[in-house]
């Protein structure tokens, strides 16, 4: 009789434990050992894995976003609050479960652009890539790649900032230029690697004449999947002086110095801002651009990081479109516009 109840018993709790366990897949939490499940996540639940048997991770579908809000003088605005936000996707309002507004460090990747287009602007580019170093705290990371047909990791960290400064200076050109390879090397071997606050800043003209594997709207594509924004700083080389004539009397051009082709390479840097968030800059000036390196250094370092669950479940590779608002009036919102479906 004793193990016919106990039998029962059991029964019974597992039936229980079948059904609690059946309302909690709605969204999947981080849990740990010996401590109580708060009622919201108070952070973007990590990827699935285990460390040292003390931590659960569970995947989630939690989307974050990293914001920034500026005035009409392009200064950061920093007493906001969730309750000022509005985030809809595809047109429908979303509940804000995630919000940080604290003041940190980031890692910056610097992609220099050193190929037969640039070059007479290399003092320019290298003279900018030191200043918006300069812009960095000391508990701020960067990491300097150069390109031109290949690509060269100069260096992942500037604790000896005289080495950093010579190793920009003498970096060499090359022939050909591969800026989507460059892009691509940046986002999946660098970027995705790195926690925390990120970005990547480019300076370049935008023209590509050599990749390889790497496409136009493939790093496009990966840019709207990336978890950091995007600064292009870019430099107009294109010089009417090197048009010829060819033998029917048509004007021609070197390969990556046609007017086409310096359009097509703004026009690739813009639209991975569009799709990653952050902000086009021209070269106009060095006053410009040291602005624009102060602007860029605090909007990372100051970025609010926002996060909800979609109402609306999406499928593998599917694009939501991403609206992010403010309450207050006269403010910017600089954020990503959508996003692909891969969890």
């Amino acid at each position: 009789m004793k193990k016919f109840a106990t039998a029962i018993a059991i029964s019974v709790l597992l039936v229980l434990a079948v059904e609690v366990h059946a309302q909690n897949l709605g969204r999947p939490r981080v849990i740990k050992k010996n401590e109580e499940v708060a009622p919201k996540p108070v952070g973007p639940p990590p990827p699935l894995v285990v460390e040292d048997d003390q931590v659960l991770k569970i995947e989630t579908n939690l989307v974050t976003l990293p914001v920034s809000v500026l005035d009409e003088r392009g200064r950061f605005i920093s007493d906001l609050n969730p309750d000022d936000f509005e985030i809809y996707e595809d047109g429908l309002k979303q509940d804000i479960e995630y919000f940080r507004s604290v003041e940190q460090p980031f890692t910056v990747v610097l992609l220099l652009d050193l190929s037969p287009s640039t070059k007479y602007k290399i003092s320019e580019i290298q003279d900018a890539a030191i200043s918006f170093v300069e812009q960095l705290r000391s508990e701020d990371q960067v990491i300097v790649v150069t390109f031109s047909k290949d690509i060269q990791v100069v260096s992942k960290q500037k604790s000896n900032y005289h080495k950093f400064r010579s190793g920009i200076r003498e970096a060499k050109f090359g022939d050909g230029t591969s800026i989507y390879n460059a892009v691509d090397f940046a986002m999946r071997d660098l970027l995705k690697n790195i926690e925390g606050r990120k970005a990547l800043v480019i300076f370049s003209d935008g023209v590509d004449t050599s990749s390889r594997g790497a496409t136009y709207n493939g790093t496009v594509r990966e840019a709207e999947e990336l978890d950091s924004l995007i600064y292009p700083v870019w430099y107009n080389t294109f010089q009417e002086g090197k048009a010829m004539k060819n033998s029917a009397g048509g004007i021609v051009y070197p390969v990556g110095a046609s007017p086409e082709e310096n359009k097509r390479g703004r026009d690739y840097l813009r639209e991975l801002t569009e799709f990653a968030g952050g902000k086009l800059f021209e070269a106009n000036s060095a006053e410009n651009l040291d602005l624009a390196f102060r602007s860029i250094a605090e909007e990372l370092r100051k970025q609010y990081s926002l996060g909800y669950y979609p109402k609306v479940e999406g499928h593998q590779g599917q694009r939501r479109r991403i609206n992010v608002r403010v309450r207050r009036p006269a403010l910017t919102v600089r954020a990503k516009s959508s996003y692909i479906v891969n969890f």
